[in-house]
């Protein structure tokens, strides 16, 4: 699969309705902590339709977006890295609300009915077209910077594995920074010593002192 084009570059910015309506407007970067922004097919579907979606919408996506709520509150990684985590899907805000409280989830789920922000992150559809939304993951450092990106809709349990992998990565990086020596001064930079410069009696010259001193040695 062809690199990511948004690797190694900054996330673009988000302003979306969340489940309770309110513009939701999230800036990679702005609060200092790594994101986990998550597009997924489909929040739910009926129950006599669920068999046909089991791999695209609601069972797979159900538990990925439970992997990540579990996550948030068991796992000592995402507490101590303060990730935020970011659903987005193209189901309607009314389709969002009734997931987030029929799972309980404790992070924001956007509607991205019109499709912009999918079009600003490179998100097609999945499974060769069946499924509106592809399941990928961005993982977005504290600085803002798209690090990595995860692409597989059918594996849903693969998200929050490679979420954690980059959580650890980032935590290793940021320690092994703060533990960095400060850089030492070149060779080359020494400060130089200051030396007193003599003065010469106003009036006198050279000469004159050279030869007063001549006088006083005979």
């Amino acid at each position: 699969m062809a690199r990511h084009p948004l690797i190694g570059q900054p996330a673009p910015s988000i302003a979306l309705p969340g489940a309770d309506g309110e513009t939701y407007t999230l800036t990679p970067g702005e609060k200092g902590v790594p994101i986990a922004l998550f597009f997924y097919p489909k929040s739910g579907a009926p129950a006599s339709t669920q068999l046909l979606t089991s791999s695209t919408g609601s069972f797979g996506c159900t538990k990925e977006a439970c992997q990540f709520r579990d996550a948030l509150a068991e796992k000592d990684l995402f507490k101590r890295t303060k990730v935020e985590i970011v659903g987005i899907s193209s189901d309607p805000v009314d389709k969002q609300k009734e997931f987030v409280e029929k799972q309980k989830l404790t992070y924001p789920v956007l509607s991205d009915a019109k499709g912009e922000v999918r079009k600003a992150y490179h998100v097609g559809k999945g499974l060769f077209g069946l499924a509106e939304t592809a399941r990928v993951t961005f993982l977005i450092d504290s600085k803002g910077t798209v690090r990595d990106v995860l692409d597989t809709t059918v594996n849903y349990s693969a998200h929050v594995r490679f979420v954690t992998k980059w959580l650890d990565k980032l935590e290793a990086e940021e320690k092994k920074a703060a533990e960095a020596p400060a850089a030492s001064p070149a060779a080359d930079e020494a400060p130089a010593v200051d030396t007193p410069n003599a003065t010469i009696p106003e009036g006198n010259t050279v000469g004159e002192l050279g030869r007063a001193a001549e006088a006083v040695q005979a």
